[in-house]
């Protein structure tokens, strides 16, 4: 496995990569996830970064870096759930911090579900920390709001950030 920077003829990729995954979603009944369109081109073209995993030469996973604040803020993080269970998630976050680190930020953030096994609880393990409201950035409570204004219940939501 290998992890490099994304290009844009990656994009299709990763929208099949990030469609796939979503139906972890729709097996513990959050089927409005799941159903949730996979980000455009343009979209993926206007981050920050795009990291993508590959096993021999074929992505099978992907995470999406944008700024908050100007410091990294991961977006999303996604892997085939064929080559889950296989540390690519978490080679992903591990180089999305080494991203963070060579620009120069101190942490990472990012928002997640509190309550699935596969979202706050994984990320915990693997050096994130829950963020009181108290400390909440500006950038992080516009991030916190848009995802409401999608429809995400921000009670069911939680803030983590890990140092790098």
């Amino acid at each position: 496995m290998r992890i490099r920077p994304a290009t844009p003829a990656d994009f299709d990729d990763l929208a099949r990569i990030e469609v796939a995954a979503g139906q972890l979603f729709r097996a513990i009944g959050m089927d409005a996830v799941a159903d949730d369109d996979p980000p455009s081109g343009d979209e993926l073209a206007a981050a920050a970064a795009i990291l993508v995993a590959e096993v021999e030469d074929v992505p099978v996973g992907y995470a999406w870096i944008d700024l908050v604040d100007d410091h990294a803020h991961l977006e999303q993080v996604s892997v085939l759930p064929e080559h889950g269970g296989q540390g690519i998630g978490t080679a992903l976050l591990d180089a999305v911090c080494e991203w963070a680190r060579d620009r120069g930020d101190s942490a990472v953030t990012l928002t997640t579900f509190r309550d699935v096994a596969f979202n706050a609880a994984l990320y915990a393990k693997r050096g994130f920390a829950a963020v009181p409201e108290a400390e909440w950035s500006p950038g992080i409570r516009a991030v916190v709001a848009e995802e409401a204004d999608h429809g995400l219940d921000p009670a069911k939501r939680v803030v983590m950030r890990r140092p790098v």
